[in-house]
């Protein structure tokens, strides 16, 4: 994540820009990366260990303790049928727990919105158990080739008995994680859990970007533009503290055209350089732009709107028909849009270490926040008296929070809101039914 600097006319503190946090939340959106640093652990380990064994059995050879390399060899025989066991099994206990799990994914994928898949991706606890059950598995396997047919204790090589204590720890680890794992695995096919987790990783971005400047940014005229050279996609993130550190070698402001959620092409304009007549060169703006398959929370402030109306919309439909869940994600709207209510939004100012603005990015303003929380919700909602009465109580208190010049957006949808409920319910009652404030929705 980029670490904000607010405007100087602000007079927030500034925090300098973390150069890797792009690169930590790349790596956390994929499934790949934990997994293999576990089987590279359990390799080392293995290694380490299987070491210690040969030194206990050189150590007590020297001393001429035959005896008691005869109870280490006791013991790793009664241990062999455990790690054995351990190493059959556990690759066949992976592919059905893990078979399982996709298969309820699915399920909640299609109950709620495909983009659920990425928390389950997210996941430590997913990510952490997928690791320590291939480790677990590579380590068995290394220290069952670890073991010696020879029994003598005077010729013996090495006898596993820390390596197999070892592989018995893992074992219960492994147990301890697939409990955390089916738990969270459940908790994720449960609507309010997967709500719950959407609106604290929308909190997470909000607190990352700290606040936006008052007014809108005062630059220099725009000397060029810098056109994006990579793949198509979605711009997911943009890496702050390179674009501060080129625009400040080259003393011009950089601002960022698009929005983080749009969708580029080669040769869309992606930076304006303010104050200079040249772009910076392409090496200094080189990995300083993400580009992806899809949307993520990582800079995104909107993101977590999206999916919040995709479910309540997904519950709304004629197939599902489940205006509660709408009601629930109507609960984290209002929450959400509360916070920002009263938040300076709109130019975000990205400072170097003496204070000045070097890179300008564009949040969404308070009416696109608004009409992505409200605007497809209600259309779907003038069937559903439940959902109808939710959204009023919403633009109600809403319009309490909100200072007076930021309810023009609330009392547009109101008045959308009435007007759709008047064309659906044909009699009076109905409509007052439908249109009184419920932050329950019905009861």
């Amino acid at each position: 994540m980029g670490i904000e600097g607010h405007s100087p006319a602000a007079g927030a503190v500034r925090r300098r820009p973390r150069p890797l946090s792009p690169l930590r939340e790349h790596l956390r959106d994929t499934f790949w990366f934990t997994p293999t640093a576990g089987l590279v652990g359990a390799a080392l380990l293995a290694l380490g260990v299987l070491e210690l064994d040969n030194l206990l059995v050189r150590e007590l050879r020297e001393a001429g303790d035959y005896g008691e390399i005869e109870s280490l060899i006791a013991i790793a025989d009664d241990t062999k049928t455990i790690i054995t066991t351990v190493g059959s099994a556990m690759l066949t206990f992976i592919g059905v727990v893990f078979s399982i799990s996709l298969v309820a994914l699915q399920m909640a994928g299609g109950q709620m919105s495909p983009r659920v898949v990425r928390l389950y991706v997210r996941s430590r606890i997913t990510k952490c158990t997928f690791a320590v059950f291939l480790a677990t598995f590579l380590f068995a396997l290394l220290v069952q080739s670890s073991y010696e047919g020879n029994d003598d204790p005077r010729t013996v090589s090495t006898v596993p008995v820390v390596s197999s204590v070892m592989c018995v720890l893992m074992v219960l680890l492994s147990l301890g994680l697939f409990v955390a794992y089916v738990n969270s695995t459940l908790r994720l096919m449960r609507v309010s859990h997967v709500i719950d987790r959407i609106t604290r990783e929308s909190f997470r971005v909000l607190d990352r970007y700290g606040v936006a400047a008052a007014g809108p940014p005062e630059l220099p005229a725009v000397g060029a533009e810098v056109p994006h050279r990579g793949r198509a996609g979605v711009l997911r993130d943009v890496h702050i503290a390179r674009l501060v550190r080129a625009a400040q070698r080259q003393d011009v402001v950089l601002r960022l055209i698009p929005r983080i959620g749009d969708f580029i092409v080669p040769g869309t304009p992606v930076l304006a350089v303010h104050g200079g007549t040249a772009a910076p060169p392409h090496r200094a703006l080189r990995y300083t732009v993400s580009v992806g398959v899809e949307r993520t929370f990582h800079q995104d402030l909107g993101f977590g709107l999206r999916q919040l109306s995709d479910i309540a919309q997904r519950a709304l439909s004629p197939a599902v028909n489940d205006p509660t869940t709408a009601v629930q994600c109507l609960d984290r709207i209002v929450q959400f849009l509360a916070a920002v209510a009263g938040r300076p939004l709109g130019a975000l100012h990205h400072c170097d270490r003496k204070g000045a603005v070097r890179l300008v990015q564009d949040l969404p303003e308070w009416a696109d926040l608004v009409d992505l929380g409200f605007a497809e919700i209600r259309g779907c909602a003038v069937d559903s008296p439940q959902v109808t009465r939710r959204l009023m109580a919403a633009l109600e208190d809403l319009e309490r929070l909100t200072p007076a010049g930021r309810r023009a957006p609330l009392e547009r949808h109101r008045t959308l809101l009435e007007q759709a409920v008047e064309r659906t319910a044909h009699e009076a009652a109905d409509r007052d039914f439908a249109l009184e404030p419920d932050r329950q929705g019905i009861g």
